[in-house]
């Protein structure tokens, strides 16, 4: 470990946000250079390197950009910024902890995890509703809750009091958040329409639609000792208010003045909004317009919906990336962090990456950092998400006789042939590249479950017997967050006017719904995350009694023994398991990074998360494929054998491999007992020196199956003694 101190930075072939500086354009021009300064990778480093996923959304900060087309009065969201349009007509959404879209899926995944229930089981529906306009109120009501007790603290305080001072600054905070969406129609409509069906409904249970129309009033006893309840006086009622809450009517007074001075276009009616919302005053409301409340209510209610859709939409394909992001990171679930994965982000499209002018930059940067004897910034693996599979069979359709699937021009995914090219530049600096098929319905858990491997192998054919095939590692199947079945969000119902005012319908087609289609994350996330992690000997010292601390967890064969059930994914279970057809099938062919979602016990305990159940590349082997821990054992012998030999030196090699007690191969082998030993019982390394052409052939033996290895021998100028 002292000498390669991580085996786990892995590179993401993806575009997150165009707006952003990218791998390509930070490299630049590299004609006539072989290798990048030191200057060069740390700006590489400080844009596109990111070590946690909070990282990752601070500096790639991804973003949707929106705005209004007024000949069809809709609202157009785009993940590129539109050209050609003023910068003020365009609005920014930022896609981060705080977007209700992406808070929703991190609580279904969460929640999804601890309950350990199947997808068929699971009650989506409980947690969808988050996005509607009920659910995006009631936060705002928590961050309302807190200002108010803050702003109550802050008043008793005296001026100059430094906890006063502190309140200030998380005030003005919090104040921040809420003013973003001042500007903001589309943030302010859930807020309209909760106001609207507050101040209409009032008085109507969340059971009961109906309302009546209410009186604010005061209990009495009569004359004659009866109980009466009486209206009370409007302008008693106020004045009671003002000196019952003083705080709360500076605080109206606070967010009146902040709304005029920062919005551009006040509107008398938001003006009111904001108050009403942030800082309602308990006093009797004025007489409402039904009619025009009812009015406003639906419509905002119609043009939230197919807004709300549009958008969900659009952000679905940058929403995955930026779950397979996290999926990525959270595989590295450990107390005591060591060796944490570090994921380094193109941010170009992968077709961009391999064009012909660009594979030189790629090229120089690889070389960079993976040819040199400085391991700090070396890419161990590379992830290559969302790769075309199509599908054969399906029925071409003339004549569409019922309601069938729109039509939908599927978002760029990465080729086969911008796959092998990546291939054919990354086997040279020995880069393991993860890849998934792209995600849908037909790369899931259940279909995997009725169709078998079948089809992934065949897509595979091309990458077969190629140098690059130990490099080509295709992870199946996809994970599903959401199954589009399941994925309908009921927003809320249409507003009808009664006699006694006004109530929801109850109307089936008044009910407006919309539907995600499905939210997946690509497999080679969550594959290249749980192998990036059970490097660092932290990880696997919590499951594994006999780590070393001076190892990665090179060595590490996830698919030996127990392996699997100890160091298992974060991913919750799917479905029941696969048949034993199924299983036979995958044990012959022994193909692919594939998950497993089985019933399994390990000491009495039961596990409920997804695990690995095999770990190969495309190498061809005897029963099969490869492991994956064979070619990264072998890359990690080079490279150490690289350092200690000074580049190869003849008289260095012999020396590596004798039988000297203080030799690397004597130092490995007196340390075999440990999950991460580089040789465990069983291998061996041997070499044979080729005089004539300059080449040393190691054979890495992992229980019976050898490995070669060759590398170019530098001649001394002193002759060697054996």
């Amino acid at each position: 470990m002292d000498i390669i101190n991580q085996t786990n930075r892995t590179m993401l072939f993806e575009e997150i946000n165009p707006e952003k500086l990218d791998l390509i354009t930070i490299v630049g021009d590299v004609k006539g250079i072989d290798s990048l300064s030191d200057d060069k990778i740390k700006e590489i480093n400080a844009h596109l390197l990111v070590r946690s996923f909070d990282e990752f959304l601070n500096k790639f900060s991804p973003t949707v950009y929106s705005f209004f087309n007024a000949a069809n009065q809709k609202v157009v969201y785009t993940l590129k910024k539109p050209e050609g349009i003023a910068e003020e007509a365009i609005s920014e959404i930022r896609i981060d902890q705080n977007n209700d879209f992406l808070k929703m899926l991190f609580t279904l995944i969460d929640t999804k995890r601890s309950q350990g229930m199947t997808n068929v089981d699971f009650k989506f529906e409980h947690l969808l509703d988050m996005i509607s306009p009920k659910k995006v109120m009631d936060d705002i009501r928590q961050v309302r809750k807190e200002i108010h007790y803050l702003y109550g603290q802050y008043e008793k305080l005296d001026d100059e009091d430094p906890k006063k001072l502190d309140m200030g600054d998380k005030l003005n905070a919090m104040f921040e958040e809420a003013s973003a969406n001042y500007n903001n129609v589309m943030a302010m409509l859930p807020l309209a329409i909760e106001d609207i069906k507050t101040r209409l409904l009032l008085g109507s249970s969340n059971e009961e639609r109906d309302a009546e129309t209410v009186q604010v009033g005061m209990l009495t006893i009569g004359e004659s000792g009866e109980l009466k309840i009486i209206e009370a006086p409007k302008s008693e009622s106020t004045e009671l208010v003002l000196l019952d809450d003083n705080s709360s009517s500076d605080l109206a007074l606070v967010f009146e003045e902040d709304y005029n001075s920062i919005t551009e276009t006040p509107s008398g009616y938001v003006k009111d909004l904001v108050v009403r919302t942030f800082s309602p005053l308990p006093a009797v409301r004025n007489e409402v317009n039904v009619e025009v409340e009812v009015q406003n209510y639906n419509t905002y209610l119609e043009f939230y919906k197919t807004a709300k859709d549009d958008f969900v939409k659009t952000v679905k394909p940058l929403v995955e990336k930026i779950l397979g992001v996290k999926m990525y990171f959270d595989q590295y679930a450990v107390k005591n962090k060591g060796m944490a994965p570090s994921l380094l982000i193109t941010n170009n499209k992968l077709d961009m990456t391999v064009k012909s002018a660009n594979i030189p930059r790629l090229e120089t940067y690889l070389n960079t950092v993976n040819a040199k004897n400085d391991f700090t910034d070396t890419i161990w693996f590379g992830i290559v998400p969302s790769v075309e599979l199509e599908s054969a069979g399906k029925v071409k359709v003339t004549r569409e006789r019922f309601k069938g699937n729109e039509k939908v021009i599927k978002q760029d995914g990465n080729t086969m042939e911008s796959l092998t090219m990546l291939l054919q530049v990354i086997k040279d600096f020995k880069v393991q590249l993860f890849f998934n098929f792209e995600s849908g319905e037909e790369t899931t858990f259940s279909s995997m479950a009725t169709a078998g491997i079948d089809k992934y192998i065949d897509k595979c054919a091309p990458l077969l017997r190629k140098e690059y095939s130990e490099y080509a590692v295709p992870c199946v199947p996809n994970f599903t967050i959401i199954p589009k079945e399941k994925s309908g969000v009921i927003i809320d119902s249409r507003m009808i006017q009664t006699e006694n005012g006004a109530q929801l319908s109850r109307e089936k087609e008044d009910i407006l719904k919309l539907w995600i289609e499905g939210v997946y994350v690509g497999a080679a996330y969550v594959a290249a995350g749980i192998v990036s992690a059970y490097q660092c000997p932290e990880y696997l010292k919590e499951s594994f009694r006999n780590t070393s601390k001076e190892f990665p967890g090179v060595r590490f064969d996830i698919e030996a023994g127990d392996n699997s059930l100890r160091a298992v994914t974060t991913m919750a279970k799917e479905i029941t398991g696969f048949t034993n057809t199924i299983k036979d099938s995958i044990n012959r062919k022994n193909f692919g990074f594939i998950f497993s979602s089985e019933n399994a016990q390990l000491q009495g305990k039961d596990i409920r998360r997804i695990t690995v159940y095999k770990a190969r590349s495309l190498a061809a082997s005897e029963d099969g494929f490869d492991s994956i821990y064979k070619t990264l054992v072998s890359t990690y012998i080079e490279r150490i054998l690289r350092f200690q030999t000074n580049d190869f030196k003849h008289e260095n090699i012999i020396k590596f491999f004798s039988n000297n007690p203080s030799s690397q191969k004597s130092l490995w082998l007196a340390k075999r007992g440990f999950i991460n030993s580089i040789i465990y019982d069983g291998d061996d390394m041997n070499y044979i020196i080729d005089e004539k052409n300059n080449l040393c052939h190691i054979d890495l033996i992992y229980n019976g199956n050898v490995k070669n290895l060759e590398v170019m021998i530098t001649k001394g100028t002193s002759p060697v003694k054996a």
